[in-house]
């Protein structure tokens, strides 16, 4: 034990100061890059402004005469005293522990043994009173016996249950700053489960009815052992009772079809209840009915069943499943058109005090995104039981609807009891984080999922019940919003279909105090601004007659004002004062100072500098002895001269040493280093363009007497023409030619008649020196009669195997042919001494009415 702690605090020593490393590298970057930075912060003018942007503090020092007040805020321009940097702050306002996993409900509904405190509900238990408000008056004069259906089962206890910390956060945040915040979420043994079975009840779900009837009390078992605090209700739906939906003619009115009851959009059969015995009883005393058209008007019963919170009995805190059973499509907004219903759907309560939609032919289906929103507002998870055949359809609704699900129900429902329990092992298995941030604010989740690196997710499958899983929340605040009334917002993170949620009260740091009356330094009409402004955070808030630094400037001179802007600008298409570089005041520029008092800003529109330059080996004008910097260009000192005063202006360096023109007249002199030219006569190169290796000349000159002395070839080799006409040098051979420019040697490369390459080089240095190469570089001999008889037979040849090919190709298909003729005559039927297709000239008839006489 005490050799794993000493362990222990070695590793925590070597990251200590690891981390400390990095945070004195990360520092040193930063400080590198001030000056890069300083222009995002140096063009705030104001203190709400500065603060607006990412790393910038604002100095509200009085009488600041530096060059920004808004600056970077590891630059140390201005005491720390008067230094305004609002920093991130996060305080955790309730924090109770999850519920540990073994904690669990008594048979009775009670709980047994809480650690953790009442869940903070937030923003969800508001809108429950505002949603259901408007149910109230529809429901008022519900019966007492149907009122105390839903009440029935409510367990107080339930509200103990914590699935999710922290429950309520503080957090006061700067725009574009992150700030990470950890969530943490685990499933509670026997949390609350409220299932409503919403079912088509049109006539061709009959056999399904009847199999869901045997089924509830085995579908009660299942949910039971999955979790004691189980309720249970039922709800059906048909479409609405208009043309072209179901048939109007009264006869059909009553009786749509063979044992069924008249049509109807939408009725709650049975509230949410802990009774579960008597769902198998409601469900089969239920009768179906008839339509016309093929889709269903489930999407009515789906925002009824969800609306109606207090009719169905949805509690505060359960986990919510709507099963959705159907084997047709659905019909949604705009569909209403088909039957003269135009009143878009208001998305409320319409159930009359026995469960019947009331508004089904007033309001059209609702839409796809009013169900969504429904969903999220309410926590709840919709399972979409569809046959196989409307599969497809269901699955692409899923990606609309959150929390929502898709199973294939089996033609008469005998497998509805299993799918139940499956889509509700992969609810309960998986968690996803959810917001209702706005789009001033920017929420990343990332998690391992208990499990691997962290990744950005939201969603984390495959969990149990007690295992806890954590989410870090990367909160930015993108942009301050326009309405000072929106810089403090209140965010709910909760997951996904649970009625629990994390808290935010967001602060946005948009403003700061010093700009508020009552705040230390703010004074109106203050001396310090000319009496015309108002004095806050170090600078002047001129009143509108009046402008400048200290409101000195009277916007009541006309002439003044009209030409404010056009003084500090360099031309009308300019929209920026002082080329960005300086403060307009009373219609002229103000140059900003520079950190570095030898760096100096100046101009009438602060256009010119002494410091920009251009710069040669880091030194600026090539340093104070080649040259000065003045409105970003070089003045160079006498000697100098160039763009940057680098290059020297006298051409000495340029002069052969022996005499002679300027680069030996084959070049230019430019800042002091010879550039050598290209004529005719081939290109020149050295130091002062001396050399030419391509040019004709001495090389020339020598070419005939190394042939003839090395080679025994050209144009001296007969006779005692080479003794005669070469006798100023003898060619020394070497193996390779190799030029010694310190020597002053020259190469010198011809080819021969044979095409053979051959080189030397010479020298003058009081005598003539010669080195040739001693073996001449030819190239491979060609046997073209080879290469020429070897294309003749190769033409042969190839055309000898194409006759064969063709030879054989015929021979084949003769002997087939010869093979086919024959089995036809084989197998011929007809006489061969008649022509089968011969006919008698003459036709005989019968009269049938002859009767022989």
């Amino acid at each position: 034990m005490i050799l794993q702690r000493s362990r222990r605090c070695q590793l925590a020593i070597l990251l200590v100061v690891l981390l400390a490393a990095i945070a004195g590298q990360t520092d040193g970057q930063k400080a590198a890059n001030l000056n890069s930075n300083q222009p995002a912060c140096g063009g705030k003018d104001k203190c709400s402004s500065c603060i607006q942007t990412e790393s910038c503090a604002w100095c509200m020092q009085p009488g600041f005469k530096g060059q920004s007040r808004c600056f970077q805020a590891n630059s140390n321009q201005c005491p720390e005293e008067f230094v305004y940097n609002p920093r991130t702050d996060v305080q955790i306002l309730l924090n109770k522990n999850l519920t540990l996993a073994s904690t669990g409900y008594a048979a009775g509904g009670g709980a047994a043994g809480y650690g953790g405190g009442a869940q903070i509900s937030g923003g969800s238990s508001s809108f429950y009173q505002e949603s259901s408000s408007s149910s109230s008056s529809s429901s008022s004069s519900m019966s007492g016996s149907y009122g105390s259906q839903y009440s029935a089962g409510m367990s107080a206890s339930s509200a103990d249950i914590v699935q999710i910390m922290p429950q309520s956060v503080k957090l006061q945040l700067r725009v574009n700053e992150k700030h990470n915040l950890k969530v943490s979420y685990s499933q509670a043994g026997g949390y609350p489960v409220d299932l409503y079975y919403l079912m088509d009840l049109s006539k061709s779900m009959e056999d399904d009815k009847e199999n869901l009837s045997e089924l509830g009390d085995k579908l009660s078992e299942t949910m039971r052992s999955i979790t004691s605090n189980f309720r249970l209700g039922f709800g059906s739906f048909v479409d609405k009772v208009l043309m072209p939906y179901v048939s109007t003619i009264k006869k059909k009115l009553e009786n749509p079809c063979e044992n069924c009851t008249a049509p109807y959009g939408y009725q709650n059969h049975m509230p949410l209840r802990r009774n579960t015995t008597s769902f198998s009883q409601e469900v089969k005393s239920a009768k179906v009915s008839g339509n016309l058209d093929a889709p269903e008007g489930g999407f009515d019963a789906i925002m009824q069943a969800i609306a109606c919170r207090q009719q169905i009995g949805w509690r505060e805190q359960a986990r919510r499943l709507l099963v959705f059973s159907t084997d047709a499509g659905f019909h949604y907004a705009g569909d209403g058109k088909l039957g003269g219903v135009i009143a878009p759907n208001d998305g409320e309560c319409h159930l009359s005090p026995l469960g019947d939609y009331t508004h089904s032919t007033e309001q059209d289906y609702p839409s796809i995104s009013q169900i969504n929103q429904k969903v999220k507002d309410n926590a709840i998870n919709i399972i979409f039981a569809v046959t196989a055949s409307q599969y497809s359809v269901y699955q692409k609704l899923v990606s609309q609807i959150q929390g929502s699900s898709a199973a294939i129900l089996s033609s008469d429902s005998s497998n509805v009891v299993d799918l139940v329990r499956e889509e509700y092992a992969k609810i309960s298995s998986s968690v996803e984080m959810k917001d209702n941030a706005t789009g001033d604010v920017k929420i990343t989740y990332f998690s391992s999922c208990a499990h691997g690196p962290e990744m950005q997710t939201s969603k984390c499958d495959n969990l149990t019940v007690g295992q806890q899983v954590s989410f870090t929340a990367q909160i930015q605040v993108l942009k301050c919003p326009e309405d000072p009334r929106d810089w403090t917002q209140t965010i709910n993170i909760s997951p996904v279909g649970i009625n629990e949620t994390m808290q935010i009260q967001l602060e946005m740091l948009c403003a700061c105090p010093c700009e508020k009356p009552g705040s230390i330094g703010y004074q109106e009409h203050s001396k310090s601004c000319s009496e015309h402004g108002t004095s806050m955070c170090g600078i002047c808030n001129c009143d509108e007659n009046h402008f400048g630094n200290i409101c000195e400037c009277s916007a009541m001179d006309v002439t003044l004002k009209n030409g404010n802007d056009a003084s500090c600008r360099a031309d009308n298409n300019s929209t920026t004062d002082c080329s960005g570089r300086g403060n307009c005041v009373c219609g002229a520029c103000e140059c900003f100072k520079r950190s570095n008092p030898e760096e100096v800003i100046s101009g009438p529109l602060c256009e010119c500098d002494n410091f920009s330059c251009e710069r040669n080996k880091n030194q600026l004008c090539s340093g104070p002895d080649h040259g000065t910097c003045d409105c970003g260009r070089c003045i160079c000192k006498p000697g100098w001269t160039g763009s940057s005063c680098a290059c020297q202006a006298s051409n000495d360096t340029c002069m052969p040493p022996g005499g002679g023109e300027i680069c030996s007249g084959h070049g230019t002199c430019e800042c002091g280093v010879c550039k050598c030219t290209v004529n005719e006569q081939g290109r020149f190169s050295g130091r002062h363009c001396e050399k030419c290796p391509t040019c004709s000349g001495r090389c020339q000159e020598l070419k005939d007497c190394v042939q003839c002395q090395m080679y025994k070839t050209g144009v001296l080799k007969n006779g005692d023409d080479c003794a005669r006409n070469c006798t100023a040098f003898v060619p020394v051979g070497v193996e390779k030619v190799e030029v010694d420019e310190h020597k002053d040697e020259q190469m010198c490369t011809f080819f021969d008649e044979d095409d053979c390459k051959f080189m030397f080089k010479y020298s003058e240095q009081g005598e003539l020196i010669v080195h040739a190469q001693e073996e001449k570089e030819c190239p491979p001999k060609v046997f073209m009669l080879g290469i020429v008889l070897g294309v003749i037979a190769a033409i042969v040849l190839v055309g000898l195997a194409i006759l064969l090919l063709w030879k054989l190709l015929t021979t084949i298909h003769d002997r087939r042919e010869f093979a086919r003729f024959e089995k036809e005559r084989m197998n011929a039927k007809w006489d061969t001494g008649e022509n089968p297709i011969y006919k008698q000239a003459t036709s005989t008839f019968k009269n049938p009415m002859y009767a022989g006489k």
